[in-house]
Parts: C-alpha cells; sequence; structure tokens
C-alpha cells in the first residue's frame, strides 16, 4: 500500500480514533444498562448516586464499601460512620426507587423481584439504549468516512487507499455492533433469569 508519509499517519490517526469513540459508545451503554435494576443485587446500580459529603457531592462507592451478601441485597458500609445519614438521603433521593433499611453500621438494598411485566419494560429499555449506541456507532463510522473522503479529495490518499480504508472503519463498525449486542444480550439475560 503506497501512501504518503503524511496520508499514511492521518489515516491512521482517522482509524485510531474511530475506534476509540466507538469503544467509549460501548463503555456507555454497559453504564446505561448497568443503572437498569433487574431484580438482583447489582453494585453498578449505585455507579450514579452521588453523596453530599462534608458539602460536596461525592460518588458513593467512594464513600462506602458496596458488596452482595445475598442475591438481592446490597450492603453499604460507609467508611466514615458519622457520614452514613447522608449516604441514606442520597439514596432516598435517588431515582433507584427502592427504601434503605440503616442500622447504625450499614445500609441494605433489598432488591425487589421483577413482575413478568416489568422485566418485558426494562428489556424494551434495553433494546431502545442498544439501538441509541448503535446509531452513534453509525455517526462515527460516517464522521470516519468523511475524513477519508476529504482526505482523497485533496489527494493525501488515493481513490485505493480511500475504498481499503473505508472497508476497515467498516470492520470496526461491525465488530463494535457485534460488542453493542452482546452487552445487550447480557443484560436481557440478566433481566429474564432475575
Amino acid at each position: 500500500m503506497e501512501l504518503l508519509l503524511g496520508g499514511k499517519n492521518m489515516t491512521e490517526q482517522i482509524l485510531k480514533e474511530t475506534k476509540e469513540r466507538m469503544t467509549k459508545a460501548e463503555q456507555s451503554l454497559q453504564r446505561e444498562l448497568g443503572s437498569i435494576r433487574a431484580g438482583r443485587a447489582n453494585p453498578s446500580l449505585l455507579d450514579r448516586i452521588q453523596v453530599e459529603y462534608y458539602g460536596i457531592p461525592t460518588p458513593l462507592n467512594q464513600l462506602a464499601q458496596i458488596g452482595v451478601p445475598e442475591p438481592r441485597v446490597l450492603m453499604i458500609t460507609p467508611f466514615d460512620k458519622s457520614s452514613i445519614k447522608d449516604v441514606e438521603r442520597a439514596l432516598l433521593q435517588s431515582d433507584i426507587g427502592i427504601s434503605p433499611s440503616n442500622d447504625g453500621n450499614v445500609i441494605r438494598l433489598v432488591i425487589p423481584q421483577l413482575t413478568t411485566e416489568r422485566r418485558k419494560e426494562l428489556a424494551k429499555q434495553v433494546g431502545k439504549e442498544a439501538e441509541n449506541a448503535k446509531i452513534s456507532v453509525r455517526n462515527i463510522r460516517r464522521d470516519a468516512i468523511d475524513d477519508l473522503k476529504k482526505a482523497e479529495k485533496n489527494n493525501e490518499i488515493t481513490e485505493d487507499d480511500l475504498r481499503y480504508f473505508e472497508g476497515e472503519v467498516q470492520k470496526l463498525t461491525d465488530n463494535s455492533v457485534k460488542e453493542l449486542d452482546k452487552i445487550a444480550a447480557e443484560k436481557e439475560k440478566e433481566l429474564i433469569e432475575g
């Protein structure tokens, strides 16, 4: 493959940035789906919880150890026992919809069983989130191909190079979409098995 030195570096940079952006889309989907309650205790359910600690919003997972002593119980053990009321308040104000139980040392969250209807709703939500992630990946692909076409138009790469690199971008896209499908399928399985 004969490429101008500038063209080669530029196309490698385009492919590298494309892969990084697609990986971020996959990670974003993973985070979004982690916050969907599946009738089973999962510490990632609390990833978005911010606790007002000495006047500063602080992520819960930096203030406490989060464990799963039983399949449907999350146990939160604050490192600083004086913050237990702040942690409890943050949980009550959050959108997780589970009332905390505080014994003075630890907070327990008992995850309720999901109804069949609720499982179906959540599975639809998983599908919608996965589709949004796929749209993001396709937009990233479009941006990369646009950049490659500009490079070809400016004579930085040849028409043959353009076709080759469009194929490489498509391979990245296909791999990313497979990964998104895998992430969504794992979450749907978790919802069904509950």
